[in-house]
């Protein structure tokens, strides 16, 4: 397939296939050790997709740099330190949904903004210790413009730049003044011992965090939602106890996922393929939300929302050693706003019709541009 700019790379859409090229030592996401258009000087700073590739943090790491980035902000993501945020999660949730609460009566709302959004940008800004109001309003519009495949190339340097600035000083600030937070945690590493990261993978991985960390959930629970509002069979199911959350958040992940496709990943071999021929250098997208849908492995229902599904597996958090530690957070969260937010307003409803919701303006995030309900 073509990506923005011209570049082609192969679309791996079926599930089985793809979690074994996720798995081949052969498949890499280092794009200056093994990509032929990043050798060649075809990947520019203005290019849309600059930002996913030219980084240098985990997500961008093959091999032993992966091992070495990977443990390192592990350490951030443990099953212990995940649930220690549940009683502030509940509480923040808690208080947007009295916010909500005060909406005049028939009052549209765009839930997207007033409850999807929130919840995992203040989550991962907390985990980060960016407390600053304006800083975190720069970074969500950031992040945005990362996700957003459509940008100009102009618009595509200048994200790219001023991500690396606010976090530069982020790092600035938090080296002069640390606290009880992650940032504070990764400069102390590279502080302690330089070879364990590199500056630029400090800002990088704080750029992959963060990004990563909240729009994600934004679209898993944007994408809950709607699927419950447009499959009103399903909720009731939910609701006399033939379901429950985790059935629908797993349902989601499968059938909506919240990142479609992601770039990039590139052969180190020539790898075959069935009857196709991956080239050494050539460049490979993993299509999770295709992957999800696919009939050959969840039958010819694939395209349906059913949270009775037997067979909800999926790759919506990746597969092998890329797998999202954020994933249990993500859960944690969605396993937390979605009961709420049902429980408080039972009379929720869309309050535009389904095909007027128009997506995110992207092939990598899948989510709406807005959300609006009524709540009842």
């Amino acid at each position: 397939m073509e990506l923005p700019g011209g570049v082609e790379a192969w679309a791996v859409t079926d599930q089985a296939l793809l979690k074994t090229l996720l798995t081949d030592s052969r498949v890499s996401k280092d794009p200056r050790q093994h990509w032929a258009a990043w050798a060649n000087g075809e990947i520019t700073p203005d290019w849309p997709l600059f930002t996913w590739v030219a980084v240098t943090n985990m997500f961008t790491a093959y091999g032993g740099d992966h091992r070495r980035l990977r443990k390192l902000v592990s350490m951030a993501f443990t099953a212990r330190r995940t649930e220690a945020l549940r009683p502030w999660i509940e509480q923040m949730t808690t208080e947007l949904l009295d916010g909500l609460a005060e909406t005049p009566a028939g009052e549209p709302v765009d839930l997207r903004e007033a409850y999807c959004y929130p919840i995992p940008i203040q989550v991962i800004c907390q985990l980060f210790g960016i407390e600053d109001e304006e800083t975190r309003k720069e970074l969500r519009r950031l992040v945005d413009n990362i996700f957003n495949t459509a940008i100009s190339p102009a618009d595509a340097v200048a994200t790219f730049t001023d991500m690396h600035r606010v976090l530069s000083e982020l790092v600035a600030i938090k080296r002069d003044k640390p606290g009880d937070d992650l940032t504070s945690v990764l400069i102390a590493a590279r502080e302690e011992d330089g070879s364990r990261l590199t500056e630029g993978e400090l800002v990088d991985t704080l750029l992959l965090m963060i990004s990563a960390g909240h729009e994600t959930t934004v679209n898993l629970l944007d994408n809950a939602v709607h699927a419950l509002l447009t499959h009103p069979e399903q909720l009731e199911l939910v609701r006399a106890g033939k379901a429950n959350w985790s059935d629908v958040i797993e349902e989601t992940l499968r059938a909506e996922a919240p990142v479609a496709s992601l770039p990039l990943r590139y052969a180190v071999d020539d790898i075959s393929v069935g009857e196709v021929s991956i080239k050494k250098g050539e460049a490979i997208l993993a299509a999770y939300a295709a992957a999800g849908r696919h009939p050959a492995y969840h039958g010819e229902s694939a395209d349906t929302f059913d949270v009775t599904r037997v067979n909800k597996e999926h790759l919506a958090f990746g597969h092998g050693v890329h797998f999202c530690l954020g994933a249990p957070l993500a859960r944690l969260e969605a396993e937390i706003a979605l009961p709420a937010l049902f429980a408080r307003f039972p009379g929720l409803a869309l309050a535009a019709p389904d095909e007027e919701l128009p997506p995110v303006e992207s092939f990598i995030s899948h989510g709406h541009l807005h959300l609006p309900v009524r709540l009842g």
